[in-house]
């Protein structure tokens, strides 16, 4: 009792004196008056405090400037300020054996659009690594991929939706195909209510994924070509240099998309132990919607103060 530890006592930011006394509070933070010099002042760590509250609520929590001037007691300019002068804290995560899941999305329209690639851990559900980009090429891939290793993580399995090209970077270790987007292609090649006998059998197959084993998968796309094999093969004169071209093209893309990506569409059963997933929901459930439903909110928001939402989003999901 009796001892006052220095750095309990308040001093004047101006004249350093420690003739200070509380002046009231403004936006919940405590204010000090130095009576040798008459300056108001709050303290050093509290302004931190205080801005990033400020972000959080303009960001996460829909408040539009004017709610946040009532809320803290400062006038709409001075919130503008600090939220475009907002710099988000990065955080890092412990290097480690990882499986991820790499996807990319992208954000507004014509001049504004830009993109998003990320790879989050399946067992943490964490963001390892991410960059803005421009275009989705398999150079942004391999960019990734080096951010993550330079941080000391070692890939054990990725889970991707099937980008021309991509593969290829991951040679070296199991690879899932997301269950959802290999639907999504086929669906796109024989429409949502296919009418040819053919076409609703293959899309009726599709449907198998995740629910069976792959030998069993393996069988029924084999017996379906066995069946259809004449049909596919059905060709169609033109005036073309080769003079014909197959009449079914859509159904045998589509066919040919299952025998292409067969032998990743099972990783997550042949590899139990690595915690792969089946499809890559982690994050386009978990964070490229999340993200375009906050940026809906605050369309008038230019592309600086998107991606610094952006950032500040995903790195808040690192903590």
């Amino acid at each position: 009792k009796g001892i006052i530890y220095k750095w309990l006592v308040k001093k004047c930011p101006e004249c350093n004196s420690d003739s200070v006394k509380k002046n009231g509070k403004r936006g919940g933070i405590q204010r000090y008056k130095c009576l040798n010099c008459n300056t108001q002042f709050s303290s050093k760590r509290r302004p931190n405090r205080l801005i990033e509250s400020i972000a959080k609520d303009y960001f996460f929590h829909r408040y539009t400037l004017t709610d946040l001037s009532k809320k803290y007691g400062y006038s709409r300019e001075w919130i503008q300020n600090k939220i475009h002068n907002f710099t988000p804290k990065l955080y890092s995560i412990n290097p480690r054996e990882i499986t991820v899941v790499i996807d990319a999305t992208f954000f507004g329209k014509k001049k504004d659009k830009f993109g998003l690639i990320v790879a989050k851990d399946t067992l943490s559900k964490k963001p390892i690594a991410y960059n803005f980009i421009e275009t989705e090429t398999k150079e942004v891939y391999k960019n990734l991929i080096n951010q993550i290793k330079d941080k000391g993580f070692i890939i054990k399995a990725v889970i991707l939706d099937g980008k021309p090209g991509i593969f290829s970077l991951f040679k070296d270790m199991p690879i899932q195909m997301c269950h959802f987007h290999m639907k999504a292609i086929i669906t796109k090649k024989l429409t949502k209510r296919p009418k040819l006998k053919a076409s609703i059998e293959l899309k009726r197959t599709s449907y198998y994924l995740g629910k069976i084993s792959a030998c069993r998968f393996d069988y029924m796309l084999s017996a379906w070509y066995k069946r259809h094999k004449e049909f596919l093969n059905e060709k169609v004169e033109d005036e073309s240099k080769k003079g014909w071209h197959y009449k079914h093209r859509k159904l045998r893309s589509a066919y040919r998309s299952l025998k292409r990506f067969l032998p990743y569409l099972f990783s997550y059963k042949h590899y139990p132990d690595l915690n792969i997933t089946t499809t890559t929901n982690i994050l386009d459930g978990g964070c490229f919607s999340p993200l375009k439903d906050l940026l809906k909110v605050h369309r008038e928001i230019d592309k600086k103060m998107k991606r610094k939402m952006i950032v500040y989003f995903i790195e808040n999901r690192r903590k």
